[in-house]
């Protein structure tokens, strides 16, 4: 393991994070998941050394950072980690070029103003060295911190939300520029995010966090489409977690009670009867008459409960003899006159429920 963090740290009168982080030698960028509050800074913290365990080991490369046992805890300064913060925290009256060399003000001038220079090149920001970040777009600000942090020349690299600052248009141009670049540094990261396109477009690990402890980890895909804790289902974006009871099992497919309505899943094998049932709303289609040639396992008549804007697409809810959400555009809410009251049918395939063991 490059990185071995079991941390645990309680505030005073306050909440508690207790979260085990194994990050392998090799492994390009870790994203750390969950709504506001569920303690991904505070891991951040503890890791670059700006918040004390309460109790708990910190571990990278070999090299103890923090142990409550034996006592010892490496000063931030001490730790080879660059640190992004949300809000960028760049000097106002200071110039670019000395907001980057701000890290490394001891070193000689000439060494200084090379590493400058490199980073500046690096993250194509050479042409603002001598402007103050007042005068810089949101996306420049952020290149800026972001060179300050790479200028330590640190082993590790820590982004706390580096995106939440951007407004929609700049946030999602940045977002492909940043992922191009964390994949050519070489140097492992941290992202701290509540977003999941920042988790599907940065990450190459997840690690999902709520109420201060770690709920699962794995590759952003795999977490996406496989959540195993409701908690973390709702916090990929499933619109739809239901309880199902496996009422038989037949050529390979699981047929489940849901509600007032039976459907179909891939059979998760073994003995376990009751589950959660998972759908995404993108993978369910709307008609508004039966389509015999679908090939889709899953044909359940229902009423349009209610429709939704949600950006781009709609959210429009089913009742199928449970809730179901469908994500839809606006031109086949057109289309298919969709509206409360209206009679569809929920179509989706078997291999688009994602089960997993109730408790």
């Amino acid at each position: 393991m490059l990185l071995t963090a079991d941390i645990d740290r309680k505030f005073e009168g306050g909440p508690r994070v207790e979260a085990s982080l194994r990050i392998a030698s090799g492994a390009s960028v870790t994203i750390l998941f969950g709504a506001s509050g569920a303690g991904k800074t505070t891991v951040l913290r503890c890791i670059a050394g700006l918040e004390r365990l309460t109790a708990g080991r910190i571990v990278f490369n070999g090299e103890t950072w923090a142990d409550t046992k034996t006592g010892i805890n490496l000063a931030p300064q001490k730790r080879p980690v660059g640190f992004l913060f949300q809000d960028y925290a760049l000097f106002p009256h200071l110039r670019v070029s000395e907001n980057i060399g701000y890290g490394v003000w001891r070193l000689p001038e000439a060494e200084r103003t090379a590493r400058i220079n490199k980073v500046a090149g690096m993250l194509q920001i050479d042409n603002l060295l001598a402007r103050r970040p007042s005068e810089l777009s949101g996306g420049e600000q952020q290149r800026v911190a972001l060179a300050r942090a790479l200028a330590r020349e640190p082993r590790m690299l820590l982004l706390d939300e580096p995106l939440s600052a951007l407004d929609a248009p700049t946030r999602e141009r940045v977002r492909s520029e940043l992922a191009q670049l964390l994949r050519k540094l070489h140097t492992p990261v941290i992202v701290v995010t509540h977003d999941w396109v920042d988790a599907l477009t940065l990450g190459d690990e997840m690690v999902v966090m709520s109420g201060g402890k770690v709920l699962q980890t794995g590759p952003p895909h795999v977490v996406f489409t496989q959540p195993q804790h409701t908690e973390v289902a709702a916090a990929v974006g499933v619109e739809t977690v239901v309880a199902g009871r496996i009422k038989r099992r037949e050529s390979g497919l699981a047929v489940l009670q849901v509600g007032a309505t039976e459907l179909s899943a891939a059979d998760p094998g073994g003995a376990q009867e009751n589950f959660y049932v998972c759908i995404r709303g993108e993978d369910v289609t709307l008609e508004t008459g039966r389509a015999g040639q679908s090939s889709a396992r899953n044909h359940l008549r229902g009423v349009v409960a209610d429709v939704v804007p949600a950006g781009v697409l709609t959210k429009v809810i089913v009742d199928v003899g449970f809730i179901l959400t469908a994500l839809v555009t606006r031109q086949a809410i057109s289309d298919l006159g969709l509206a409360r009251g209206i009679e569809v049918y929920a179509v989706f395939k078997g291999s688009a429920v994602h089960l997993f063991p109730q408790p």
